[in-house]
């Protein structure tokens, strides 16, 4: 893992953008992205920002994006929060201007690749990376190997139906402002000053992430479960609730040495993308 890479998260308000050498970005810079702004007007800002940080020794650029993927040809569809972006040959634009191997996946297939290369994951042959922010985002890690299923589509389990609406109503930050109107970061400085109200919002939001990880568990029986986003912070406040629901599962034996960690990597975004291009390392893990 020598090698000095670019890895490049792209969300719907903010592209950021790191050097990473020896597991460790070395340099990074963001900039904004404005979602009325054209295909090309935000190819421009992607390029100035990449222009700030790359360096001639860089071997290759990785690039996470909220959006269905075709990792082989590197287009992008629909990508969310930004509608100009609606079929866009990402990696091809990308190569075309700098001249190295660009690979490119969805956001949380990144965030699942890059716990397995530099976190948590690398103790785990079969585990899921479940990315819990504003929505939900899964990765799935089989045999050391990232699975995308088509267009980068597997895992998609916020897009199950539950209850009133969708498990991603339940198990994200939506659920947050739908229910009690106040964003999860809110909620959670009330929860650490012992606000019962916000503790009571947390168990539920617990029982419900366990329902999704309870499916989760049913279709894959991982060896273990890590979590990120933003929400993940804040798991003291909701793992207590998540493992009671967790009781009831059908299996217990299957899940006895199941482990639930939360990501301690900063910057996760950033390594899950550069991570893309070494993939072929795992082959020898």
């Amino acid at each position: 893992m020598g090698n000095v890479l670019l890895g490049i998260d792209i969300g719907g308000t903010n592209i950021k953008i790191g050097r990473v050498e020896n597991s460790e970005i070395v340099a990074q810079t963001f900039i904004g992205v404005n979602a009325n702004e054209t295909e090309q007007e935000i190819l421009s800002a992607l390029f100035e920002a990449i222009d700030k940080v790359i360096t001639s020794n860089v071997k290759a650029i990785g690039i996470g994006v909220p959006a269905v993927v075709n990792p082989i040809s590197g287009i992008v569809y629909d990508v969310q929060n930004l509608p100009a972006w609606k079929e866009v040959a990402l990696k091809e634009i990308v190569e075309k201007r700098y001249k190295i191997p660009v690979y490119i996946n969805n956001d949380a297939n990144c965030f699942a690749l890059g716990e397995k290369i530099f976190g948590k994951g690398k103790d785990f042959k079969n585990f899921i990376g479940l990315s819990i922010g504003t929505g939900i985002g899964m990765g799935i890690i089989i045999n050391n190997s990232l699975y995308n299923g088509v267009l980068c589509g597997a895992g998609e389990v916020g897009m199950i139906p539950y209850k009133e609406g969708i498990m991603e109503d339940y198990s994200s930050g939506f659920f947050f402002t739908n229910t009690y109107k106040l964003s999860a970061m809110e909620l959670s400085l009330k929860a650490a000053e012992g606000d019962k109200k916000a503790l009571e919002c947390f168990a539920e939001f617990g029982s419900h992430l366990g329902e999704c990880i309870k499916a989760i568990l049913y279709m894959f029986a991982p060896e273990a479960i890590i979590l990120g986003g933003s929400i993940s912070k804040s798991y003291p406040f909701f793992k207590e609730a998540l493992e009671t629901s967790l009781r009831s599962f059908a299996y217990q034996k299957q899940i006895q040495n199941l482990k639930i960690e939360t990501s301690n990597r900063d910057n996760i975004a950033i390594l899950g993308a550069a991570s893309l291009c070494l993939q072929d390392t795992l082959s020898s893990l």
